[in-house]
């Protein structure tokens, strides 16, 4: 998959099946328009492409507004390349590409200079300035330019659309299995395995503190059965999202009581997937009623089919 990060880079002998949005999560909505796209590129001899925003337009639009992302850009990036995409494009959203209208962005961005022939959007999808581009518009300006448009259906599980809001939503309330339902595969968090207060050590839990990107949502406070992927080899783990109030902790932090584990990790990049929900975050009255509540998780866990 090649990445373009301003159309000016970007050349090709084929013309393209493109579809464009924020593809925040890549989830199963997201992959039935990419399934469409390299089904539609393979018939009619074009090659596929994604034209996103990195940053996130609410970022620019809404600047203190604390939102969190399903995925960084590499996960998407990595999900997009996963799903058989040929060309992403990831356009800034600046000043001057915010005040296209929706008939500009077609005329300028999609026909001139990515010469489009096939065009998919969301069911719910607006683009341009002051939303102006819709898919009545594509509909009149398809004819005129040469370019076929096709609106897809939402996807529904359990009589539910899919939308990157509602798996956000499950993430918050600790719906794992919803969530992961929704996106196609389960949700994961990754980062570096930095050195922490190491109580759980003392205590016979010794856990990994992940420092996580910023940008990514991180489920509610609470504990989680996970499935660890660190130094290419996948382990069954015990996952608290919280600030340990049993010792009295303020920061927010994410450890990772890895299963049958030993070894230095400091510093190594580590994977977790959250496969369930265990309990909400607990001030526990001392250490003793901590480690009888662990006990239980791990054994939870063991016994987690995953």
């Amino acid at each position: 998959m090649k990445v373009f990060k301003n159309f000016t880079d970007y050349s090709s002998q084929k013309p393209l099946a493109l579809s464009l949005g924020m593809f925040d999560g890549v989830h199963l909505g997201h992959k039935s328009i990419i399934d469409e796209l390299i089904k539609i590129g393979s018939e009619n001899n074009l090659e596929t492409a994604v034209l996103t925003f990195w940053p996130h337009p609410r970022f620019v639009f809404n600047p203190n507004e604390d939102l969190k992302l399903l995925n960084t850009l590499d996960e998407k990036k990595s999900l997009m390349e996963k799903y058989g995409i040929n060309n992403l494009f990831l356009k800034e959203f600046d000043d001057e590409f915010r005040n296209l209208t929706g008939e500009e962005f077609v005329r300028q961005i999609l026909i001139e200079k990515l010469n489009i022939k096939y065009l998919i959007i969301g069911y719910d999808h607006s683009f341009g300035k002051n939303k102006s581009g819709n898919f009545e518009l594509l509909q009149k300006l398809s004819k005129e330019l040469d370019f076929e448009v096709e609106q897809m259906e939402a996807i529904n599980i359990h009589e539910n659309n899919i939308s990157s809001t509602k798996i956000r939503n499950a993430l918050l309330a600790g719906n794992i299995k919803a969530a992961n339902e929704m996106l196609g595969y389960s949700y994961s968090v990754s980062g570096t395995v930095a050195h922490g207060k190491k109580i759980g050590r003392t205590i016979g839990y010794p856990t990994a503190n992940i420092e996580t990107d910023s940008i990514k949502l991180l489920p509610k406070k609470g504990a989680y059965i996970v499935e660890v992927n660190v130094k290419d080899a996948q382990y069954k783990g015990m996952l608290s999202v919280g600030t340990n109030p049993t010792v009295n902790g303020e920061k927010l932090t994410v450890e990772v009581y890895i299963l049958d584990f030993e070894g230095d990790i400091y510093d190594e990049n580590i994977t977790v997937k959250f496969r369930d929900f265990l309990h909400d975050e607990i001030k526990f009255e001392g250490l003793e009623k901590l480690i009888e509540r662990l006990d239980e998780d791990k054994r939870l866990t063991e016994e987690f089919n995953f």
